[in-house]
C-alpha cells in the first residue's frame, strides 16, 4: 500500500515527506509507545503508529528501517522530531484517530502485523 493511500485512509496531515507519498510502499504495521518494543521486531516495509511526539520515535524508525511514522490522537510532534524526520527523510504524519482505530483501518485494508526478530 502506498503511503498516499494510508494518508487518505487515516485522514492524516503530512508533516514531512509529502514528495514520497507515491514512492514508498508498505505492507506491515506496528503500533507502540515503547520504542524498545519496536526494536524487538522486524519491520521490513513497515510503518510505525505511535503516540510519541519526541525525536526518539524517528530515531527508532531510522534504526529499525521503518518507512514512515504516524502520530495518533491528534498529537503534534515536537519541533526537533519534525527536523529529525526531515534530516532522515522519514515521512511523518499525524491523525486524529486513536491508535486502535488507525491500526484497525490499516488491517482492514490489507496491512499485516510485524514479526518477532529472528
Amino acid at each position: 500500500m502506498k503511503l498516499r493511500e494510508i494518508i487518505n485512509l487515516l485522514q492524516a496531515r503530512v508533516l514531512v515527506g509529502d514528495g514520497l507519498l507515491d514512492e514508498i510502499e508498505v505492507d506491515r504495521c506496528f503500533s507502540a509507545d515503547l520504542m524498545s518494543d519496536v526494536l524487538g521486531r522486524t519491520h521490513a516495509n513497515g510503518i510505525l503508529i505511535t503516540g510519541l511526539t519526541n525525536p526518539q520515535a524517528v530515531r527508532t524508525a531510522d534504526i529499525a528501517d521503518i518507512k514512515a511514522v504516524c502520530v495518533v490522537r491528534g498529537k503534534v510532534p515536537e519541533t526537533d522530531t519534525v527536523a529529525l524526520a526531515k534530516q532522515k527523510d522519514i515521512p511523518l504524519f499525524t491523525t486524529k484517530l486513536t491508535m486502535f482505530e488507525a491500526c484497525g483501518i490499516l488491517y482492514q485494508n490489507g496491512l499485516k502485523g510485524v514479526a518477532e526478530r529472528q
